[in-house]
């Protein structure tokens, strides 16, 4: 990408508003880019004066931002094939599946998300914060399937990230999961905040002193088994209205019926209930079913629905044929 070039005039309605701010509000970049073009010298205002991220714009004056041509990431471009479900010049929809690393870290350096998008997007990627890689809005474990959006441009990022932090009404993000008994009541709302495990600070817990978190839920099906009728496993969907680490997990744990395969916060059920499958399942049982969102730059609706995981499908199986 070559460098940019844009220039923004103060109007009466902006005026002693932080500079920073008025940017971020007149231009498809984040405050954070905005801060780094500043410090970066990339931003002139005429007429000339000193200025910073804290100075208040004047009416009538005119800023010019040069964007620098983005750098290429570090993650290498990897053919690695995507079950794409949306795709244009702003962001992509696709179907993650299980075992799959979004991004690169100490252990999965390369064969994750982040290198297969840098090799399918190309030079349609248009640098986000300066770099040339692909925007992740929201992340999904490395055990959990379903529907992930990717901004390719800044502008995308931004309105993406603050649809995603402000839980804005158009967005809603739906999933599935098989919970080792059955929630009661069978439907309703877990209100519990979460925060760091007060022992184990790689774990999330409910916790009074962490932040909001709540979750709806239903249950769609229930499975007893056949050799004690006191023991159930349900098939639940959740839906998120806030976004906090392992929330899915950690709430159904509190309620009880902790997710199936989950080696943090599950349990194993009693042995020789169930089909060796529930046993033996490899992963937590999380499925991103749903999202619907508001595209940051066409101001549409769009509503997406990824088919469920053939693992879970057949876990399914297992179960209505016990």
């Amino acid at each position: 990408m070559d460098e940019k070039y844009y220039e923004v005039v103060v109007e009466e309605h902006h005026h002693d508003l932080r500079l920073d701010k008025f940017l971020t509000l007149t231009t498809s970049f984040s405050r954070t880019r905005i801060q780094d073009l500043l410090k970066s010298n990339a931003i002139r205002v005429e007429p000339l004066k000193p200025f910073d991220a804290k100075t208040k714009a004047k009416t009538g004056e005119h800023y010019f931002i040069v964007e620098p041509a983005a750098i290429e990431a570090d993650p290498q471009p990897q053919d690695i094939p995507l079950d794409i479900l949306f795709e244009d010049e702003h962001l992509l929809v696709l179907n993650k599946p299980t075992d799959f690393v979004v991004h690169p870290a100490p252990g999965h350096y390369d064969g994750t998300l982040v290198n297969a998008l840098l090799h399918h997007c190309g030079d349609s990627l248009s640098g986000i914060g300066g770099v040339k890689r692909p925007g992740i809005i929201h992340r999904l474990d490395k055990d959990t399937s379903g529907i992930l959006v990717v901004a390719k441009t800044d502008a995308a990022h931004h309105g993406l990230s603050q649809q995603f932090h402000d839980r804005e009404e158009q967005l809603t993000k739906i999933y599935w999961t098989i919970v080792l008994g059955r929630p009661y009541p069978t439907s309703g709302m877990i209100d519990a905040p979460i925060g760091r495990h007060h022992k184990d600070r790689q774990k999330m817990a409910v916790n009074p002193s962490g932040k909001t978190a709540q979750t709806s839920y239903k249950v769609l099906k229930v499975f007893t088994s056949q050799k004690d009728p006191q023991s159930q496993i349900s098939f639940v969907e959740c839906q998120l209205h806030t976004g906090r680490t392992h929330q899915i997990r950690v709430h159904l744990q509190h309620l009880g019926v902790p997710v199936i395969g989950d080696e943090v916060y599950g349990k194993k059920p009693k042995k020789g209930l169930w089909p060796e499958r529930v046993y033996a399942f490899p992963r937590q049982a999380l499925h991103a079913y749903s999202l619907s969102f508001m595209h940051p730059l066409l101001h549409e609706q769009l509503s997406f629905q990824a088919p469920l995981a053939s693992d879970m499908e057949e876990l399914l199986t297992s179960l209505s044929n016990n």
